[in-house]
């Protein structure tokens, strides 16, 4: 298989790839490989060691979209199952006993892959609430640009929203970003009693001060245009160590966060990688229209953060 270009309009995740590849890879379970888009990108994965996959799928057919594809995965572990419940039941239970530090989606359906991940018995559930961030290369825009949730929690609360709020910023810091920004977005940047998603905005700002949420600068409400355009911060007069500069956005709700996103990527050329939070481990969700180029993205976003949570782990045990 071909090495993946560096075209300069994936300079960001290429950053991302090459910071994974020198951690090393993470083992990965990939659960039913069982297409030709999964399989070549979780191989392509595992052949720049941004992951150690163990496939989880039906051995047969696995074996047989290998010889269809000219695939070799003579070096790779697979662990046979049923069907794609079975596989995702399986991969999770990897997850949960510590062989595996990532969880990735094959070719079954993501309410197959999360419904085993949410289980009340086996799932890999945990205090946190679990969201989704987009993780997005825009042209023309210096850095990643995180988005969340918009593909998880559909109308979360301000409950839900601390612990999005914080699993975004701890991704953020996985990714070594060296000052998380948070605007949480709503339609205007003053706060109206008529709109609930700025009061909600006001009051994840004011829980940062009192430290319920850590490690960022959080500021909102902010509309899209001065949470990112340092000009339209400075017309509107807003003074704030966010507005224009914010490299984390966090959506009112599921639907504004899928336009928003869905926007960047058809509209001005985006890229958009994605990882969920807030479970054991790091799960990869990949849609079949995601390029190689954000597929590689999204395996090193979620080693990154698995090599982050270890790193964690062993410092607390010291």
């Amino acid at each position: 298989m071909k090495p993946v270009s560096k075209p300069e309009a994936h300079e960001k995740y290429q950053r991302l790839i090459d910071a994974a590849t020198a951690a090393g890879p993470v083992s990965t379970a990939v659960a039913h490989p069982c297409d030709q888009v999964s399989f070549k990108g979780t191989v392509e994965a595992a052949r720049l060691r941004l992951i150690d996959p163990i496939l989880v799928g039906p051995v047969a057919r696995i074996q047989e979209i290998a010889r269809r594809y000219d695939i070799d995965i003579s070096g790779l572990k697979i662990v046979n199952s049923l069907h794609s419940h079975d596989s995702a039941a399986k991969a999770v239970e990897l997850a949960r006993s510590g062989e595996a530090e990532a969880l990735m989606k094959g070719s079954l359906h993501t309410d197959e892959l999360m419904g085993a991940v949410v289980a009340r018995e086996g799932g890999l559930r945990t205090s946190r609430r679990i969201s989704h961030c987009f993780i997005m290369d825009v042209p023309g825009h210096p850095d990643p640009l995180i988005i969340t949730d918009a593909a998880v929690n559909i109308a979360p609360t301000l409950e839900d929203k601390i612990d999005i709020v914080q699993n975004a910023i701890d991704l953020a810091t996985a990714l070594n970003v060296p000052e998380v920004r948070v605007a949480i977005l709503s339609a205007m940047e003053t706060v109206n009693p008529k709109v609930p998603s700025s009061l909600e905005a006001a009051s994840l700002s004011k829980m940062t001060e009192r430290g319920q949420i850590t490690g960022a600068a959080v500021d909102g409400p902010l509309a899209l245009d001065n949470a990112i355009s340092e000009e339209a911060a400075a017309t509107k007069q807003i003074t704030s160590p966010v507005a224009g500069r914010a490299n984390v956005l966090v959506v009112p709700d599921l639907e504004a966060g899928n336009m928003l996103a869905k926007s960047l990527s058809f509209l001005a050329g985006a890229d958009s990688a994605g990882v969920v939070l807030g479970a054991r481990v790091p799960i990869i969700l990949t849609s079949r229209a995601d390029s190689l180029m954000a597929r590689l993205a999204s395996c090193a976003v979620a080693a990154l953060l698995a090599k982050f949570r270890r790193d964690q782990a062993a410092s607390r045990s010291v």
